[in-house]
């Protein structure tokens, strides 16, 4: 008795550590309850693909379902759900955090084949967002690297967007034919250009618009426009010539489902994702979705720029978390330096 309260105890704790929502309005016990553990700055997309997924479900099935959100830095998320927090979903933004889950026996080990496009419903890239007249003139991942320049990034051992970061710059080093010791010196430069890590990239923002630290922002492009809305026109949007092909992949968390009988709705509520209403969302929040006839629609969106993916630059992203953020790998040599 006493191991199942203390059981219940830290999942408890799990989900209040990890930010986890309250019963949403007008649900009851009776409903089907989703928990969906996403990435920091997913917080606008699912405020609006929740109630649009919940009023579909209703036509279609008749049924009720109530979502519950928990966001923080990707892999910290991934962690906690790792750890217990019962998640029926998780919506990240790289394919290495789900890659975890599936080793710790979370979620099913094809989970990349379960929907379409490697189970990534939508992509976005890394650019740089700067000061308003852009006076340090950052225009490329070489600028971040020069002396002077602050820049913002979240930590690579937690969150996803500073992974990408740090993967975009190395890898535009190698597209353009530069060596890996070249790449390596490039972000190692750049990180002691970073005043301060944070732990995710809402955070990050927070610390560049709201603190004014730093000359420039590296974050997804789709966090942009939230910038825009919030803190109005005091900045400027770059895009270097050459960047990194960041995908939000989702899986269902099998262990979950499969114990609370929620594997229909889990399964109904990222097919959402793919449909017209849910790509259409993610295009008004600056993502780029995969539908082709919703992109065009949303062209003005997204400038068009060059891209590489992890698998080509860096064999995947299995090999990339053991080579560059296992601890001991690239990174923890790089900032220890620092």
């Amino acid at each position: 008795m006493k191991t199942t309260c203390n059981l219940r105890t830290r999942r408890a704790l799990l989900a209040l550590a990890a930010g986890l929502a309250i019963l949403p309005l007008g649900a009851s016990a009776a409903d089907a309850q989703l928990l969906n553990v996403s990435y920091d700055v997913a917080r606008e997309l699912y405020k609006e693909i929740n109630p649009a997924f919940i009023a579909d479900y209703k036509k279609t099935t008749g049924e009720t379902v109530s979502i519950n959100m928990s966001h923080g830095g990707s892999s910290k998320q991934a962690r906690s759900v790792a750890d217990g927090l019962e998640a029926s979903v998780v919506t990240m933004n790289q394919a290495n955090d789900i890659d975890m889950l599936a080793d710790r026996g979370a979620v099913s080990p094809d989970w990349a084949k379960k929907f379409p496009h490697n189970a990534a419903p939508f992509y976005s890239t890394m650019i740089f967002l700067v000061r308003k007249g852009n006076p340090k003139q950052i225009k490329n991942w070489d600028d971040l690297a020069k002396p002077g320049v602050k820049v913002v990034i979240p930590n690579p051992k937690t969150a996803g967007n500073g992974r990408y970061t740090y993967l975009a710059a190395w890898g535009a080093t190698i597209k353009k034919g530069g060596t890996e010791a070249q790449a390596r010196e490039l972000v190692t430069r750049i990180f002691k250009n970073v005043p301060v890590l944070d732990g995710g990239g809402r955070a990050a923002t927070t610390t560049f618009t709201q603190r004014d630290i730093g000359d420039a922002l590296v974050t997804f492009e789709s966090e942009v426009q939230m910038v825009r809305t919030e803190f109005g026109d005091n900045f400027e949007v770059v895009y270097p010539p050459v960047s990194i092909l960041a995908e939000s992949p989702v899986a269902v968390v099998d262990k979950v489902v499969d114990k609370r009988g929620l594997r229909k709705q889990a399964t109904a509520y990222l097919n959402f994702l793919y449909s017209d209403a849910g790509q259409t969302i993610g295009a008004r929040h600056f993502l780029r979705p995969r539908s082709e006839a919703v992109a065009r629609k949303f062209a003005a969106n997204y400038k068009p720029i060059s891209l590489f993916t992890v698998d080509d630059v860096f064999g995947g992203w299995k090999k990339a978390q053991k080579t560059h953020f296992d601890d001991g790998g690239e990174f923890d040599k790089i900032y220890q330096a620092k």
